[in-house]
């Protein structure tokens, strides 16, 4: 089942699928290593909508849900 990478809980994880949004957008975001096929772990949330903590390549990013709902995840 595919969902925004935002959309997940604090301990699910999930393989990269798909990485989109504005030009902009989505090459920060590749450049920091979300890439087709790369296995991403949701660590924890801030509350009230603030920032994701992701792990990743072995090792650990923040970043806002706006951007995370611009990258879509299969579970694992």
């Amino acid at each position: 089942m595919k969902t925004s990478l935002s959309a997940l809980l604090p301990g699910q994880s999930g393989t990269v699928t798909n990485v989109g949004g504005a030009a902009g957008i989505r090459h920060r975001l590749l450049e920091m290593g979300l890439t087709v096929g790369t296995a991403v772990q949701l660590i924890r949330t801030a509350p009230f909508g603030g920032p994701i903590e992701l792990e990743l390549r072995g090792y650990r990013l923040s970043m806002r849900r706006t951007e995370a709902e611009h990258i879509l995840v299969e579970g694992r």
